[in-house]
């Protein structure tokens, strides 16, 4: 699989401005970037006063996240104790795996690091920007972090990028605490972060075994589906990996099920089916869409997250639909036309706890 370049995501792209080296650099590279890119900078911008959705407080919430998270990129690496600890591999797996969820993980798994996984180029680091990432072998330990029901139910509006921003600091902690206490070991080890990020998380997540990827382009992990946040540590420390998260059952469910795609406002979400993009089978997400759509609404939108079967709580009822879902082809057919006979195909979004209801804050 042909190695990606972080030039090219939106978030690096919206950030080139007009007469600086890395605009003039970028668009030489990319010509066929470059009006779709002038456009969306023309357009009001994520967390903008100016947005359609805009909300002064839950925006202002976004802030002080994305804030903390920009103070923690400093922290992603660091210098490496001089005693080094000895561990076997399996009992460093199981104790980083461990370590992960006493910081506050839901779910840790580990991959050994493939070219693939890594970007080949920075893109959102402008002090380095453009520089080559070189391959380094090594083992990657992925977590998720939950992003709760209630606010990610009112996507697309503000609750939504409050909620991302929130989980995106919990990623950014647990993976800066992780990758500390590795160097503390003895061992090189790197946080990969937002806005630092050297690999490709959702890729890496999915090889360590926490989920597959459904048609939304999101990981979709087995109890929580795509409502998580993903961060990743990377280390050479010999590791023992999971089993990659390859999962039929899911790609069947995606295949038939199409919520998504039916309902994202963009219409980035394909309802066909998957295509091979770059050796690897997945379902193409119309990513230029998808960030405009952000740019207009001032929000990170998260509809398909919000109308996901797999998104809803982890409770008795749909853990036992989920176990049938992984288990029958027949129920999988049933299970998309019960989902939208409860939860409707065209869902409204739901209502957030009071405190995050723009209304409620108008009021006081």
């Amino acid at each position: 699989m042909r190695r990606f370049d972080e030039r090219d995501i939106p978030f690096s792209r919206i950030r080139l401005r007009p007469g600086t080296p890395e605009y003039a650099a970028y668009y030489a590279m990319r010509p066929e970037n470059r009006e779709i890119d002038d456009a969306l900078r023309a357009l009001p911008g994520l967390l903008s006063p100016k947005a359609s959705l805009a909300e002064p407080g839950l925006f202002a919430a976004a802030e002080g996240s994305f804030f903390l998270t920009e103070a923690l990129r400093d922290a992603v690496d660091g210098p490496v104790a001089a005693d080094r600890v000895a561990f076997d591999p399996a009992g460093a797996t199981a104790f980083l795996k461990s370590l992960a969820l006493f910081y506050g993980a839901r779910a840790a798994g580990v991959a050994e690091l493939r070219p693939y996984h890594v970007y080949s180029h920075i893109g959102r680091d402008f002090r380095r920007y453009g520089e080559p990432i070189p391959f380094e072998p090594g083992f990657a330990i992925a977590f998720t972090v939950e992003m709760d029901l209630s606010m990610v139910r009112a996507a697309p509006r503000a609750p939504t990028v409050a909620e991302s921003g929130r989980q995106y600091v919990e990623a950014a902690r647990v993976a800066v605490q992780l990758a500390a206490a590795i160097r503390a070991l003895g061992h090189p080890a790197r946080a990969h972060i937002d806005g630092r990020y050297r690999v490709i998380a959702p890729l890496v997540a999915r090889d360590a075994g926490l989920g597959e990827i459904g048609r939304m382009g999101l990981l979709m992990t087995p109890r929580l589906g795509p409502r998580v946040r993903l961060g990743v540590v990377t280390t050479p420390l010999e590791l023992v990996p999971d089993r990659p998260g390859s999962d039929p059952t899911v790609l069947d469910f995606c295949q038939r099920c199409k919520k998504c795609a039916v309902n994202c406002p963009a219409s980035a979400i394909p309802d066909g089916d998957r295509v091979e993009i770059d050796g690897d089978p997945r379902w193409r997400i119309d990513a230029d869409a998808c960030f405009r759509y952000w740019n207009v609404t001032g929000t990170d939108c998260a509809r398909c997250m919000a109308v996901c079967p797999y998104s809803h709580a982890a409770n008795a009822f749909h853990d036992a639909v989920r176990w049938a879902i992984r288990r029958s082809a027949l129920f999988r057919r049933v299970a998309v036309r019960l989902d939208d006979i409860f939860y409707g195909r065209k869902p409204a979004p739901g209502l957030p706890p009071s405190w995050a209801d723009p209304r409620t804050f108008q009021r006081h």
